[in-house]
């Protein structure tokens, strides 16, 4: 009999899903920003996954040829190709004044401009938009007049950046919980930066929760 071809199983698709696109955007604004990538850990954060789907979702950019690893790297991510899909849809968000990345000061709730973001991050009517002063949360990744995506939220868990009126004065800090403790704490070197502790006398109210950073040099 003669040979008979083998049949060939389906072939791996290369196209990637909206939340693969959307997870090496964020690998690749990581490392333009910090000239190195994301941990798993990191990369959970900003897309608000849980690790083990960050992983999920990085094995499949690395099986389809968007990302490889660097063996024995925890920051072993590269992107040796980027997305060929149709860009996200945008939408606009309203930049309403400024924040203060150090101790509060007031933010003036004026409508500045505005900032088109992925519409899948805005939400709807959810987003808006602060210009940041100072850089008490540099080591997070937000900078003097870095621009923060903010999600409407009255509440926030413990290590979320958050923008919060502390006695009516707007900051932008990590929120820390820890049994009776509640603390802003702000993240950078600078040992002049100092957490801002809640008493029972003050009046704390969470804005919302930090997105996304827009970088003042992009």
């Amino acid at each position: 009999m003669p040979n008979q071809p083998k049949k060939r199983g389906p072939k791996p698709k290369s196209e990637i899903t909206a939340p693969q696109r959307r997870t090496l955007l964020e690998v690749e604004r990581y490392v333009r920003r910090h000239q190195f990538a994301p941990t798993i850990q990191e990369l959970a954060d900003l897309l608000e996954i849980s690790p083990a789907s960050a992983h999920e979702q990085v094995n499949q950019l690395v099986r389809k040829g968007y990302l490889k690893r660097a063996g024995g790297k925890t920051r072993g991510l590269v992107v040796v190709r980027k997305s060929q899909d149709k860009p996200a849809r945008l939408m606009p968000i309203p930049l309403i004044g400024t924040v203060a990345a150090g101790w509060p000061v007031l933010a003036e709730e004026q409508i500045l401009g505005e900032v088109l973001v992925e519409q899948d991050l805005a939400q709807g009517d959810r987003c808006f938009a602060l210009t940041v002063e100072g850089e008490s949360m540099k080591n997070a990744g937000i900078g003097d007049g870095d621009v923060v995506i903010v999600r409407k939220q009255p509440l926030a868990e413990c290590g979320d950046i958050v923008v919060a009126l502390v006695d009516g004065e707007a900051t932008v800090k990590r929120l820390y919980l820890r049994e009776n403790v509640i603390e802003l704490q702000p993240d950078s070197p600078v040992k002049k930066y100092r957490p801002i502790p809640i008493g029972p006398e003050t009046d704390l109210r969470i804005v919302g929760k930090v997105v996304a950073v827009r970088g003042a040099s992009r």
